[in-house]
């Protein structure tokens, strides 16, 4: 499952924030979407991924005092600066009464969903827990951010992973003469909004995604 949701307030886009606000700002959504939705008796089999080792310190002060079991993806390594980190295996982090797996912005480094899609593979498939993607951007991926020859196995998720993801809660903004909101909320269709005033309407809407390009290029413009 997919949530997609803007840090920096409801109206911002991605890169409003500074990109370390911007992680500490989905740390605390995390928080308030599992307070509110995680119930008591499920939150002991809730494990939170956060990208790195060093960021479970951090959200330790965060979650203070919640139940919930704080995990991580990759752990820093020597060569670091040069774009490597060492990853952690899967298998070996997951425990037999985990029942939910929440990932939070796994896109600053392209090994972080490389180990999600693993954490897929080896704790999900075939079982009934139940993964969420929070703050992914995983349209850097949909929309081919990444070259695939540079960045095979990452691009390889559009026909892997990404398909299996079901998108529960998404708002993208667009900005400009022609701005907009993208819109979801499961299982409703997606939907396309301009604000006029204090109030959204809706311009477009259907059952499928559309891409990011035709609703800046063509939803919205036609509207």
């Amino acid at each position: 499952m997919e949530i997609e949701f803007p840090t920096a307030g409801l109206e911002s886009v991605p890169g409003d924030g500074e990109g370390g606000n911007e992680m500490t700002d989905s740390m605390q959504l995390i928080r308030e979407f599992c307070d509110i939705l995680v119930t008591p008796e499920k939150a002991r089999q809730t494990r939170i991924f956060f990208p790195e080792a060093n960021e479970v310190k951090f959200a330790r002060q965060v979650f203070e005092g919640a139940p919930f079991k704080l995990d991580y993806l990759t752990k820093p390594s020597f060569f670091e600066d040069f774009g490597f980190s060492e990853k952690v295996k899967m298998a070996d982090r997951v425990k037999p009464d985990d029942e939910l797996f929440l990932v939070g912005y796994p896109y600053f480094n392209v090994n972080e969903m490389i180990v999600v899609e693993e954490l897929y593979e080896e704790a999900v498939v075939n079982t009934t827990r139940k993964l969420i993607i929070f703050n992914g951007e995983l349209d850097r991926i949909r929309t081919g951010y990444y070259p695939s020859f540079f960045y095979p196995k990452l691009a390889a998720l559009t026909k892997t992973l990404l398909p299996m993801m079901e998108t529960i809660y998404y708002i993208h903004n667009f900005k400009g003469r022609n701005g907009g909101t993208l819109f979801r909320c499961y299982p409703g269709p997606w939907r396309v909004l301009r604000k006029v005033g204090n109030k959204y309407f809706c311009v477009h809407q259907q059952e499928t995604m559309p891409s990011l390009k035709e609703v800046a290029l063509d939803i919205l413009p036609a509207a």
